[in-house]
């Protein structure tokens, strides 16, 4: 039985996630370390896990709102009112969702119609371009480079619209690259995606994890944004809660009815007691973010300043938890160097070229992981760039 057949083309032509071939790999293999997945090494929080824990021995276990719990939409406006000073409505512009991934999901397929153009900036995660093809959109890549920080310019935005260009994906700040727009950048763009009548897909699942004196800002607080832009966050970064799966779009009412109109087909809702250690997260977990921040940026600092030592070109990440090397200083491709690793030093690494074209040349690290692993990961790392050029 031929079962491509049955199969949807798109499917069949999507290329598994360059993120999950090597972390795969690594768990065949002993004595590794696998420093390729965005997966924090710190516990959820005591106080939100009991939170979770108190709303299942209490038997609150039952479908919430389609849109999420009110009171934890409550929390998610008030959030980000406080922090980034934009205020959404939590009746009817804010949607809780399974993870942010769900979120973009919802967004792209709510937005973007067959033939439509989805500017999407690269290097940048692995899930915007085959959601984008799955509805018929063409994606259209805007490569950002090292020596702009990895940061959009409003020349490249504008030499890439077109006609059919409806949606611009901005995935700041950045995985893998960590690179952050600040706001003058943010106003220089917004000019463009105005003038342009353009809407905005702002992923900011690591806002909360932006280094510095500057804090995040979001795309949607610059003038005339709040109204074509839909924001997506999520807790499983910030309070360290990948496996409750639990994120949210924010935006205005006539996009977030739609998505919600599709959340009820697809999802029905969020995971209950995960809605409940959310609202936990949000109105006590302050503490939480300082204590994991001031931990990742001493590994951040740390991280970048090894790949210098052992011969390394190492962009200075601003956000997120990643650091992006650039290895073509060794002669091999990024996925030739991260198997050559992996097989030769047992440390798994992503190559740059998962997260783009323009990825190639670098490999991911990330420094979610203790400091014991970075620190032999990267002498594992060292010996084998020496042993290359022997």
């Amino acid at each position: 039985m031929n079962y491509n057949e049955f199969i949807n083309t798109h499917i069949l032509n999507m290329k598994p996630s360059g993120i999950r071939k090597f972390f795969s790999i690594a768990e065949e293999m002993d004595n590794v370390i696998s420093l390729g997945v965005g997966e924090p090494d710190f516990l959820t929080p005591w106080h939100i896990r009991q939170k979770g824990i108190e709303t299942l021995e209490r038997g609150t276990t039952r479908y919430t709102a389609n849109a999420g719990l009110l009171e934890l939409r409550k929390e998610i406006s008030a959030f980000y009112k406080k922090k980034y000073h934009t205020e959404y409505d939590p009746g009817d512009e804010v949607l809780v969702t399974v993870g942010g991934s769900e979120g973009i999901d919802m967004c792209i397929r709510t937005l973007v119609s067959p033939g439509d153009e989805v500017l999407i900036v690269e290097p940048s995660f692995v899930c915007y371009k085959p959601i984008v093809e799955m509805c018929g959109g063409v994606p259209v890549i805007i490569e950002t480079k090292n020596e702009n920080n990895f940061r959009l310019t409003a020349e490249e935005l504008k030499s890439a619209v077109t006609e059919k260009t409806k949606l611009l994906v901005l995935p700041y700040p950045n995985n893998p690259t960590g690179a952050v727009m600040r706001k003058e950048d943010l106003v220089a763009i917004a000019k463009v995606i105005k003038a342009q009548n353009i809407f905005v897909l702002s992923d900011e699942i690591y806002s909360e994890l932006t280094y510095g004196d500057q804090s995040h800002v979001t795309i949607a607080s610059v003038t005339g944004m709040k109204e074509r832009t839909v924001v997506i966050n999520g807790f499983s970064k910030t309070y360290s809660m990948t496996g409750w799966r639990l994120g949210y779009a924010l935006g205005p009412k006539p996009v977030i009815e739609q998505m919600t109109k599709l959340h009820q087909y697809a999802i029905m809702s969020a995971p209950t007691n995960s809605q409940y250690a959310a609202i936990e997260a949000l109105r006590n977990g302050d503490a939480d973010i300082k204590k994991m921040l001031d931990d990742y940026d001493m590994r951040r600092r740390f991280t970048v300043n090894a790949f210098r030592e052992i011969g390394l070109d190492c962009f200075e990440p601003e956000g997120a938890f990643y650091v992006f090397p650039c290895i073509k200083s060794t002669g091999l491709s990024s996925e030739e160097f991260c198997e050559k690793l992996i097989m030769s030093k047992r440390v798994a690494v992503v190559p740059g070229n998962a997260f783009g074209d323009c990825g190639e040349g670098y490999i991911r690290v990330s420094y979610c992981y203790s400091i014991d692993n970075i620190k032999e990961a990267v002498r594992r790392i060292g010996e084998f760039i020496k042993e290359l050029g022997e």
